[in-house]
């Protein structure tokens, strides 16, 4: 894998010459944009002449990450008002959820719709995790020591879907080495990555996977929640993290989809074994990877409702051509 020189000395200098800096993760946060945030943090924040803040503009959670040091340090506003903005795993300025224009940002992230929106960008489309990238980038600039080894290692699982993902190669195997050879501990990130899941979120799937449905020759699955079977739970949106790879699972699925009526639209999941479906979120405004992307039918939209949302994805999906038909 050839991939282009890191900004090593351009990043070096913007971090030295910041008085301050705000680490920032995207909205509704996941285990990879977190785990780089906090990994990133656990490294600058050692220099105590700098003041470093992680913000996250959410207000919920993941709760299985709890564990990844840190973490209670996590605000959900910005304190500096001049900082350098380091974001971690996000593809577009607004999903960040504060008004950065005119801040000095430099982007880290993996995702190929990544619009290039820092005055530095550390963009590695061929990399498993923003984690990697992050690693990669700090590696040889500080101490990679357990806090911050085990924040990426985290990340690094998470993003992988415990190494399945066909992002994994032997270059993700020699990081997650590194990474515990610094310290990351894999049956501690392992067992609150697996085994720490609310029971909201078990009951959510209920729901989900009563909702199933087939189409183009199997090799399309849909699952959807309605607002209220959300609320019946008292499920949040870190509880339907994973819920669409249950269809992707699927022996004849090449397409998965999971539709979730929020307060704020209609949220997309989209999954594929090998379809590039963020064509598809492209097409939606949204983004994200070939196997992986997502994008929200906002409130007011023409698509209103779930069925209908879903009627119009499948309309797009086969205007692209992305699934063969006999």
């Amino acid at each position: 894998m050839i991939i282009e020189s890191l900004p090593y000395d351009e990043v070096k200098n913007k971090i030295e010459s910041a008085n301050s800096i705000t680490i920032l993760s995207h909205l509704n946060p996941d285990a990879d944009t977190l785990g780089t945030a906090l990994g990133i943090y656990a490294l600058l924040s050692k220099d105590k002449s700098k003041k470093v803040e992680v913000v996250n503009a959410s207000t919920v959670f993941p709760l299985h990450i709890d564990f990844l040091p840190n973490f209670k340090k996590i605000k959900h506003h910005m304190d500096y008002t001049d900082s350098l903005i380091l974001s971690c795993d996000c593809g577009s300025v607004d999903r960040l959820g504060f008004d950065l224009e005119g801040r000095d940002i430099i982007n880290i992230d993996h995702h190929q719709s990544n619009t290039r929106y820092g005055s530095i960008n550390v963009v590695i489309t061929e990399y498993a995790s923003a984690s990697q990238v992050a690693f990669a980038l700090f590696k040889d600039l500080y101490a990679v020591e357990a806090d911050a080894a085990t924040c990426f290692y985290a990340a690094l699982l998470s993003d992988t879907r415990y190494f399945t993902t066909n992002s994994v190669n032997e270059e993700v195997f020699s990081v997650a080495k590194n990474l515990v050879k610094a310290g990351a501990m894999p049956d501690e990130v392992a067992y609150n990555c697996t085994q720490r899941r609310p029971l909201s979120s078990l009951r959510l799937l209920e729901k989900a996977l009563a909702s199933l449905s087939l189409y183009h020759e199997a090799k399309i699955a849909t699952l959807m929640v309605t607002k209220k079977e959300i609320a019946a739970t008292g499920a949040t949106i870190p509880d339907m993290e994973g819920i669409v790879d249950y269809a992707r699972a699927l022996a004849t699925v090449e397409v998965a989809l999971f539709a979730m009526e929020l307060e704020d639209g209609i949220r997309i999941s989209l999954r594929s074994k090998k379809v590039d479906v963020s064509k598809v979120a492209m097409a939606f405004g949204g983004g994200g990877h070939k196997v992986a992307a997502g994008f929200t039918f906002p409130n007011g939209g023409s698509q209103c409702g779930l069925q209908e949302s879903i009627d119009t994805i499948l309309v797009k999906i086969k205007e692209l051509g992305l699934i063969d038909e006999k």
